[in-house]
């Protein structure tokens, strides 16, 4: 996607450990105009398979799971990292590592939102080493649900989280894949909507 990648050339930063910042337009402040053009990026990509349900991780895969909800027209459901007074006690649950926090924390999603034989659309802001989207892909199995399709924003290609879930058979589709950082040079892998050029961030 163009214009994903030319944000991400002009406002990204990276920073040590390879870990990409863009934070001025999709995890901290949100360009919404940016976003809904993504949100409909994922509904062309995923027009041939039924969706009854997004599920996202909080809080950085919200935003755009909800610009997404839209085009489809179906509800939101998002993974709390942590348990409170008010989350149903019977919930689907798993543990996922943060890449960028270098920690892991349990996740839950209250069974009243997940069922049986419902098609579920995974959406997140970024793919690194894939353990957040594996832990969803778990809890949707724990439903007994079906993962039709994982929609990612960033994916950093040179990280080994695409292949795994590639290898699953998963439908995966990345609107921007990095697929190196070298010196400062960002390089996008090459597709069929856009030519691969390096840029230095």
């Amino acid at each position: 996607m163009d214009t994903l990648k030319r944000r991400i050339q002009e406002d990204g930063r990276i920073l040590p450990g390879k870990v990409i910042k863009v934070d001025g337009f999709l995890n901290h402040q949100l360009d919404i105009a940016l976003l809904q053009e993504m949100g409909e990026a994922f509904h062309q990509r995923f027009a041939n398979v039924e969706v009854d349900k997004i599920l996202t991780i909080e809080a950085s895969g919200i935003a755009i799971a909800a610009i997404t909800a839209q085009s489809f027209n179906v509800p939101v459901v998002f993974a709390k990292k942590s348990e409170s007074k008010t989350l149903d006690h019977e919930t689907y649950t798993c543990t996922v590592h943060s890449y960028t926090k270098n920690r892991s924390y349990p996740v839950h999603v209250a069974k009243t939102f997940l069922h049986e034989n419902e098609n579920i659309l995974i959406i997140d802001d970024f793919l690194a080493k894939g353990q957040a989207v594996l832990g969803l892909v778990d809890i949707v199995h724990q439903a007994k649900a079906n993962v039709v399709g994982i929609g990612i924003v960033i994916e950093k290609g040179f990280q080994d989280g695409g292949k795994l879930i590639r290898e699953q058979n998963l439908n995966l589709h990345s609107l921007a894949i990095i697929d190196s950082i070298e010196d400062g040079v960002l390089r996008f892998r090459e597709s069929s909507l856009s030519d691969t050029k390096g840029s230095s961030l």
